[in-house]
């Protein structure tokens, strides 16, 4: 069936799809020149994800951002001659007015967290293509920045305000909805541009923001110029970064073809990921496959569309299965081919195309960390829990092997497990599983097979029970875990997961997530009175004054 009826049929049905394509954006134009690929939104109002709402003011929300991620997943794959991306707006005056208002005030509040959730990982992932990519972001903000809008050019390498004496940046979400800027708006003005706290308390509390001079002065922008010379300035601003830049010119680039997906009630069906839904039981079960061969294809190389197909099951789970608390992963495959493939991404990450699936998996395995899904890993016979898959265990919060007597499953790690992949802390799912402490002895056992009592023993599965044992005990860990609040399972999860060290990222999701997570379900914000749900209304907001 064609994509674009599959897309019809799904928003008919409720169902969030996160795979688009150039053909069918509605809020987003990208042109190219050289080095410089320019990125304008174009918000078309009558266009929401969901219906009940305008997005004036060139106000965005998920359908927007979902485009957004998958023209930056295109500029990386398909533009490698692309050194430098400049963020703007078509709207005259207004770059962007951040998430919708209206949107926000009719949305579930499950739908509000992942919204911000997604975001997040959204400019993250600028974050982290410039800082492992070589791939350089503006923010040419010729007109008002407020909210979302803001933290989006806080994500970019640098920000550039046109000053033409009305246009200003500004997080107005607290003065205006009672709320905090979501998407990581607050930890990116202390953690990454080093803002004077005393700057930022008068900015975040002050609804107009800060124009010109002071907001470059107070370092909530980095540049400012006249409107005459705006476009000018951008452009050499661009050129200048994009010299700083390693991406080849002149090479063609790799196009992302479109993941062939099945749907049906029993899950989400891939090449390469399977998942399968069991809502009596509260669980979705990934089953990940390993490459049988080495065979790179572009698009098709294993580690890349497995990658892509893991990427969307996430989010398409996250989103549309609320339910499901418990998240299983399960693997099969060749090891050896799995090794091979991670020992040629080491071999070969200079090269601008291995970098690129590098970051895809990075960023991928990224989600787990800070999905709200509790997660167990199941090693058994046929498993392929080894090096990049490996990745999949180590993020779980538990690990069952069976300690089988014939037929052994095993584990294997790879070069690749110490610090090529790293988590939200930005270091080694090893490192943070041991506190640093990722030893020699861990290091000498690349490549080895180790069984259930070595894996066990290296601290690498949470328990090992035996042949008699197993179904039981994975029966009761199961029934368990999905018997216990899934609010706290959500707290305690963020908190063991997100340990030291910290990181912007880590604050981002451990900190002002939860925090917001917390205000968006309080009266003073979704009550009857509170300030979400009356705004635009004229009536003013009834705060309760208690302080908790």
């Amino acid at each position: 069936m064609d994509a674009s009826i599959l897309a019809e049929e799904a928003a008919r049905a409720g169902f969030v799809d996160y795979q688009t394509d150039p053909s069918r954006y509605r809020h987003w134009h990208v042109s190219h020149d050289d080095a410089i690929a320019t990125v304008t939104l174009d918000v078309q109002e009558d266009a929401g994800i969901q219906p009940g709402y305008k997005l004036k003011l060139n106000s965005y929300d998920l359908g927007v951002d979902i485009e957004l991620y998958d023209l930056l997943q295109r500029i990386r794959f398909e533009h490698p001659e692309t050194r430098c991306v400049v963020i703007t707006s078509s709207k005259p005056r207004v770059f962007c007015s951040g998430a919708n208002i209206y949107m926000l005030g009719l949305a579930s509040h499950a739908w509000k967290v992942n919204f911000c959730k997604f975001t997040n990982e959204t400019r993250n992932g600028i974050e982290d293509s410039s800082r492992s990519s070589g791939l350089k972001f503006i923010a040419a903000c010729n007109g008002s920045t407020a909210g979302g809008g803001y933290e989006l050019a806080l994500a970019c390498d640098e920000i550039i305000l046109i000053d033409d004496r009305s246009s200003a940046v500004s997080l107005p979400e607290l003065p205006l909805l009672g709320v905090l800027p979501g998407t990581g708006g607050l930890t990116r003005l202390i953690d990454k541009r080093k803002v004077r706290r005393d700057h930022a308390d008068v900015f975040c509390t002050t609804s107009e923001g800060l124009q010109g001079q002071r907001a470059k002065d107070w370092g909530f922008v980095d540049q400012i110029a006249k409107p005459q010379q705006f476009a000018e300035f951008v452009r050499e601003r661009a050129s200048r970064l994009a010299q700083l830049s390693d991406r080849p010119a002149g090479l063609p680039g790799i196009p992302l073809t479109p993941l062939r997906r099945a749907i049906d009630d029993a899950g989400y069906h891939y090449e390469y990921v399977d998942v399968r839904l069991d809502r009596d039981a509260f669980t979705a079960t990934f089953f990940v496959r390993g490459p049988e061969e080495i065979v790179a294809s572009g698009a098709n190389w294993w580690p890349l569309q497995m990658s892509r197909e893991l990427d969307d099951a996430i989010l398409s789970l996250r989103t549309n299965e609320l339910d499901l608390g418990l998240w299983i992963f399960k693997t099969s495959g060749n090891a050896e081919a799995v090794l091979t493939v991670d020992r040629q991404i080491l071999e070969h990450q200079s090269h601008w195309f291995v970098r690129e699936v590098l970051g895809m998996m990075r960023r991928t395995l990224a989600r787990l960390d800070v999905s709200s899904r509790s997660m167990y890993a199941i090693v058994e016979p046929g498993s392929c829990f080894a090096g990049s898959l490996l990745e999949l265990a180590l993020a779980a919060d538990r690990v069952y092997m069976l300690d089988a007597a014939k037929n052994t499953p095993i584990l294997l790690l790879s070069e690749l497990n110490f610090g090529a992949l790293p988590d939200v802390s930005q270091c080694s799912r090893l490192d943070h599983r041991f506190y640093g402490a990722a030893n020699k002895a861990l290091t000498s056992r690349i490549g080895k097979p180790l069984s259930a009592h070595e894996a066990l023993e290296l601290g690498l599965i949470t328990f090992a029970p035996d042949e008699l044992d197993w179904d039981d005990e994975l029966r009761q860990a199961i029934e368990g875990r999905t018997a216990l609040s899934p609010d706290a399972l959500t707290g305690l999860e963020a908190n063991l997961r997100f340990g030291l060290p910290e990181t912007m990222e880590t604050r981002v999701f451990g900190r002002l997530s939860a925090w917001q997570n917390w205000i968006f379900t309080r009266p003073n914000a979704v009550g009857p009175g509170g300030a979400l749900k009356v705004y635009g209304s004229g009536a003013r907001p009834k705060f309760d004054k208690e302080r908790v």
